[in-house]
């Protein structure tokens, strides 16, 4: 199950975790939000130990989601040594998100 990150951890969770840390900005109600949920928790398991997989509920933490500018949702953001570095906006198949992922470790 991927890490649940809220306005409270965030700082402790993405900048200074010390791995590539790859975040899902979803909302109950956004049905391709529904759709790539059962890829982000397998790869929360793939990746455990070489990098930090978690999920943002848009709705509960209105903070990191205005902060982080998301305008769209899903959006997964990738981030390396606590900054941003990459993002893919909209629902994306696995092997896609998988090597986006890879390509940061």
């Amino acid at each position: 199950m991927a890490h649940i990150i809220n306005d409270g951890n965030f700082d402790e969770v993405v900048t200074k975790s010390g791995k590539v840390v790859m975040i899902d900005f979803w909302a109950e109600w956004c049905g391709p939000c529904r759709m790539i949920a059962p890829i982000v928790d397998e790869m929360s398991a793939e990746f455990d130990g070489k990098a930090v997989i978690g999920k943002v509920n848009v709705d509960e933490c209105p903070g990191i989601t205005t902060k982080l500018k998301i305008k769209n949702i899903p959006t997964l953001l990738f981030f390396k040594d606590g900054a941003e570095v990459d993002k893919i906006v909209g629902a994306a198949s696995k092997s896609t998100i998988v090597s986006k992922l890879n390509s940061l470790l």
